[in-house]
């Protein structure tokens, strides 16, 4: 049994044996009704809010400490893209918590319906290391304002922040509904073999089956966040302020959020063989003038994770597709941004997601064949386009199938509230972010009243004809011929 290295409520140190304690204890609080009222839910909101301003320096600092982030690339990925989801669920809590009316068929009379928002119990969140913060509290947000209770389990490979959320969080929080749990793999497993009545994992696929697997034995239902290879597609656009614009939103998407390793990052391009040279000069560019000072860069998690990338160039015919870049750094953890073009499609870097600041460009001898080229891969959580073309755009959403698709820009999809965000296939399913999150961690109860002023007879034996036909009818939605058959004028 693996020790836990996290804290109880903040100070008292817990192992292995107090693990089923404190998720007892985060039961019997959802159980006793505290956590499901709009009071509990609103201060724990506004508690989260305090905690992102209040320790805003300490944030970005273990962030530094973790993955060398800068404080800006920090906040605007995490601390602040946080502050903004709190702002808006506190904003809306009442209206998302409101039963929502529905229409029934006429024949219901005197029958009214609602769906009602209940909370699912006890979740598990998993959170990843490369938005070590983000994604802790993103979901915890939407866990929190659909009245749950829940334990984080904070990524130990960004150890200070870990440490960070495990201190900090029941300072402001109601530790006993809200536990952090820290540890590694074996404490993963043993929380996996605990009933819960909603797991949230994001991470790498692979330990995404391990979660279902896990979950199945309960009937748990997951959700699964796990990324993939993203495509951006570039057309080769006329104006040259647009190429430009849009090689820098590459090049932020790519090398500009976590030195590449994001889920929702620019995986590789898919461009024509006429217009690559152009876009690789324009990509050297962008790369000389966002990033010529290394500090405005992330560095690569650890050793594992650097020395995987660095396997990925040793291949020879990898190495020789390098056009740019390929420098690494062993002490610091550190690879260049590096351009490599048509490297072989069956070598690793084509087949596995990269999750580092290698960008393979693939050319085509049309760009109409990216349509195929992603069609013979997995699905991807978003898919990147860059054109003009409008019939080229409905080509790809009709014709490929991914979590996202997202036109001319890049990243900024990940923090609209109003629109979901998620996978499909192997990039994972489910979907969060705003009021998508209050469902995800909500089962919308349908909730049915009727008086006892009118019966239908017909629908009980003992059966006869003319009770099928007026069956008929009413599942026609035929209400005149319901009418004339109940008369008995029509058969």
């Amino acid at each position: 049994m693996a020790l836990i290295t996290g804290k109880k409520c903040g100070d008292e140190e817990m192992g292995a044996l107090g693990l089923e304690t404190e998720v007892a204890e985060a039961r019997t609080t959802f159980d006793s009704g505290k956590t499901k009222g709009f009071e509990w839910r609103k201060s724990q909101l506004e508690a989260l809010l305090r905690l992102l301003q209040e320790k805003e320096e300490d944030m970005l600092k273990v962030l530094k400490e973790d993955l060398g982030k800068h404080r800006v690339e920090a906040y605007r990925d995490e601390v602040g893209a946080l502050t903004k989801s709190v702002d808006n669920a506190l904003l809306n809590l009442k209206k998302w918590m409101a039963p929502e009316k529905v229409s029934l068929p006429l024949v219901a009379v005197p029958t009214v319906a609602e769906i009602v928002p209940e909370p699912l119990g006890v979740v598990l969140v998993i959170s990843s290391w490369n938005f070590p913060i983000g994604l802790s509290l993103e979901p915890l947000i939407g866990a929190i304002a659909a009245g749950n209770a829940a334990v984080l389990k904070p990524s130990e490979l960004a150890p200070a922040t870990s440490e960070f959320l495990a201190v900090e969080i029941p300072k402001y929080l109601d530790c006993e509904a809200i536990k952090v749990i820290q540890g590694g793999p074996q404490v993963a497993e043993q929380l996996l073999d605990l009933k819960w009545d909603k797991i949230f994992f994001t991470g790498s696929a692979q330990v995404g089956r391990i979660v279902m697997t896990a979950a199945a034995k309960h009937l748990t239902p997951v959700t699964l966040e796990l990324g993939g290879k993203c495509p951006a597609i570039f057309d080769s656009l006329k104006s040259s302020r647009d190429q430009r614009m849009a090689v820098g939103r590459v090049a932020g998407a790519k090398w500009g959020s976590c030195l590449g390793q994001a889920c929702i990052g620019i995986d590789y391009l898919l461009v024509t063989d006429e217009y690559a040279p152009t876009l690789i000069e324009l990509l050297k560019g962008v790369i000389k003038e966002f990033f010529s000072n290394s500090e405005h860069l992330a560095r690569i998690v650890n050793k594992h994770h650097f020395q995987r990338l660095c396997n990925l160039l040793q291949d020879e015919s990898v190495a020789a597709s390098v056009v740019h870049g390929g420098s690494v750094n062993a002490e610091e953890l550190f690879i260049e941004p590096t351009i490599l073009l048509n490297p072989p499609l069956d070598k690793e870097i084509m087949t596995e997601e990269i999750f580092g600041p290698l960008l393979p460009i693939i050319t085509l001898k049309k760009i109409e064949d990216s349509i195929e080229f992603l069609r013979a891969r997995p699905k991807p959580l978003v898919i990147y386009a860059f054109t003009h073309d409008e019939k080229f755009k409905q080509r790809i959403v009709d014709d490929t199938s991914s979590g996202c698709v997202m036109f001319n820009d890049t990243l900024i999809q990940y923090l609209c509230d109003t629109i979901p965000f998620g996978g499909v296939g192997q990039s994972g399913f489910g979907q969060y972010h705003g009021k998508f999150s209050f469902d995800n961690f909500s089962n919308r109860k349908p909730v049915g009243r009727r008086n006892f002023l009118i019966e239908f007879s017909f629908r009980y034996p003992p059966w006869n004809e003319k009770k099928l036909q007026l069956l008929r009818h009413i599942y026609r939605f035929d209400y005149i011929g319901f009418v004339l058959c109940f008369l008995g004028l029509k058969r």
